[in-house]
């Protein structure tokens, strides 16, 4: 005879939820690996079109802030909203641009190109490890884990070694990136990680 516990279903329902609400947000975050690619081609329009969508974002949040909603961008804000961020202003998406494009504007491209990968692939991908396979946490450092440090820095060394071609210059920058990710910054890393590891790789190996 089988008991059903309401109480568990909850619990597994608000699970299933915040998983998806991760999935979806780092999709996003994943998504800005093709940055690079299109700033060779399109450098000014896809620096414009990064700028507005900002932009557009800031204006849902405070209108959200009020009790209003912006068409799609609103719905999307929701979709990829974190439990704490309830009733603030997300910082996330608006760091996330800032970091890409004063990178993009900052760096030469293959600069720019290592440290918005770290961003994308880096940052990204531990995320995810540490919601599916974090079972060991690291101490002071607001929850994140040993299994999300370790894909991080895999996802760096390899994005690095694919931009620059060298195994040294992409251990220096996956550990400096791993480092940087598993401080309790909370979206702020969005800003650091290119910043650093671009400007890092503008200096040592470009």
């Amino acid at each position: 005879m089988k008991i059903y516990c309401p109480f568990v279903g909850v619990l597994w329902k608000r699970r299933l939820i915040v998983l998806y609400k991760e999935i979806f947000r780092k999709s996003i975050h994943l998504c800005s690996c093709f940055v690079p690619l299109l700033l060779k081609s399109f450098y000014k329009t896809t620096i414009v079109l990064l700028v507005i969508a900002a932009v557009f974002y800031s204006l849902a949040q405070f209108l959200a802030l009020k009790g209003k909603r912006l068409p799609l961008i609103s719905d999307i804000s929701d979709m990829a909203a974190r439990e704490r961020d309830r009733g603030k202003f997300a910082l996330g998406p608006l760091t996330l641009v800032f970091g890409i494009v004063a990178s993009a504007l900052l760096f030469s491209p293959k600069a720019a190109s290592v440290g918005i990968f770290a961003l994308a692939f880096g940052d990204g991908l531990a995320s995810l490890a540490g919601k599916f396979l974090g079972n060991l946490h690291i101490p002071h450092t607001g929850g994140k884990t040993c299994a999300g440090s370790l894909v991080c820095l895999t996802a760096i060394f390899i994005s690095s070694f694919c931009v620059l071609g060298r195994a040294d210059a992409a251990l220096v920058l996956a550990l400096c990136g791993m480092l940087i990710e598993v401080l309790p910054l909370k979206d702020f890393d969005n800003i650091l990680i290119p910043l650093l590891l671009g400007a890092l790789a503008q200096r040592l190996y470009v």
